[in-house]
Formats: structure tokens, C-alpha cells, sequence
């Protein structure tokens, strides 16, 4: 996905306008026109989507400071040439283990509990294949997101899912299940077995 939904460009400039103008902003007058303009950004995104105004707003208001992108990490892990994933109790569909990153972790300590807390495993977080722009994927984040993947080592532990996962399973990349494609997608887990088959390929990035 090369290109974002128009309607999706410019409903996430207007609310990142908004968020950070009401972050700067000490003139009352502007803070309405600011907030105007969240209202308009959550009903435009309401109307192309499934989704309620409201809760979409409420999304937006809660973000606070310069609006930049949102960072997802992931955690590859390949065993006997296949990998590991996780089924999303979300969606019911399946992603290399991750989330949003936390204020105050280290991108790997983050992903290294991600790993832990979705499949089970304690793993180490070796080296950076991959970083990818959400807005080239689909269906594409509400947010504008970065995506990082990272190449791990299991050190221990046997597969169990956790509280947003229902299955864990190694996976043969020519056998894969339904992907959580917001999470996970073919193009990710191809430059995954591309660095397992060469140690030394550079980190691939948008």
C-alpha cells in the first residue's frame, strides 16, 4: 500500500494540527477553533468508517504534546525454519508478538516483554531487520505508527498464549495462517526469513 486513503491524509493532519495547537495555545479563542477542528477529524473519520464519532474523539482528545507518530514493536522469532506467532484475541488472527511501545522502556526490553507476556517465551531482542511506515500497509492505523521489528533468540520457556492471545504455534512461511495485517503482514515475515538466511543483510526501512 503505497498511498493513504485521502480522506485518512487529511483527517490525521487536521487532528495533528489540533493536538499540537492546543498544546502550545494560551488564547482561549484559539483553543476552541483548535478543538473544532478535533471534532471535524473525528467526523470525517466516522463517516468513511464503521466507526461512532464519539469514541473517535474521545481517541483524539486523550492525545496530548507534539503529535508524532506512534512506535509498534515486533518480535521475530524462527525455530526449524519456521516462525512463531501468536493468534489476536482481537481479531482472532495471527502476528508476530508486540504492541505499542511504553513511555520509559527501551525499544527492547519492550519487545522482549511483548514476546513474554503473548507466547510464553523469555527471548532476547538480537538486532533491528526492519523499520516500516504504517501508512504503507492495510489496512492502515488510525494513528500515523512506525513499525520495528527486531530478530530475537528464545533462551527458555515453553508456548503459552497470555491475556491477548488465545493460541501460540511455529508457522512454515509457505503455510501461514490469516495475519492480523495491521499487525503483522507477508512483506514483514519475508524480510525475516531473508535475514535468517543472511546474518549480514542491512535493516530494511521506509
Amino acid at each position: 500500500m503505497d498511498d493513504l486513503p485521502q480522506w485518512l491524509d487529511l483527517a490525521r493532519e487536521i487532528q495533528a494540527i489540533a493536538q499540537t495547537g492546543l498544546t502550545y495555545t494560551q488564547n482561549d479563542y484559539d483553543v476552541q477553533r483548535y478543538k473544532r477542528l478535533m471534532e471535524l477529524s473525528a467526523e470525517i473519520t466516522a463517516h468513511y468508517t464503521s466507526l461512532d464519532k464519539e469514541p473517535i474523539l474521545e481517541r483524539f482528545s486523550i492525545q496530548s504534546g507534539y503529535a508524532t507518530p506512534k512506535i509498534d514493536v515486533r518480535g521475530a522469532m524462527v525455530r526449524d525454519g519456521r516462525i512463531l506467532l501468536v493468534q489476536e484475541k482481537v481479531d482472532g488472527n495471527w502476528s508476530m508478538p508486540g504492541g505499542w511501545a511504553d513511555v520509559g522502556d527501551l525499544p527492547s526490553a519492550m519487545v522482549e516483554r511483548e514476546i513474554r507476556e503473548e507466547s510464553g517465551l523469555k527471548a532476547k531482542a538480537e538486532k533491528i531487520i526492519a523499520v516500516y511506515d504504517a501508512n504503507r500497509m492495510s489496512p492502515p492505523e488510525l494513528f500515523h505508527a512506525y513499525k520495528i521489528i527486531f530478530l530475537c533468540t528464545i533462551l527458555d520457556g515453553e508456548p503459552a498464549p497470555g491475556d491477548e492471545t488465545t493460541a501460540v504455534d511455529f508457522f512454515d512461511p509457505a503455510h501461514l495462517p490469516t495475519l492480523s495485517s495491521v499487525r503483522t503482514n507477508e512483506r514483514m515475515i519475508h524480510e525475516v526469513f531473508a535475514h535468517v538466511a543472511d546474518p549480514g543483510r542491512a535493516t530494511a526501512f521506509d
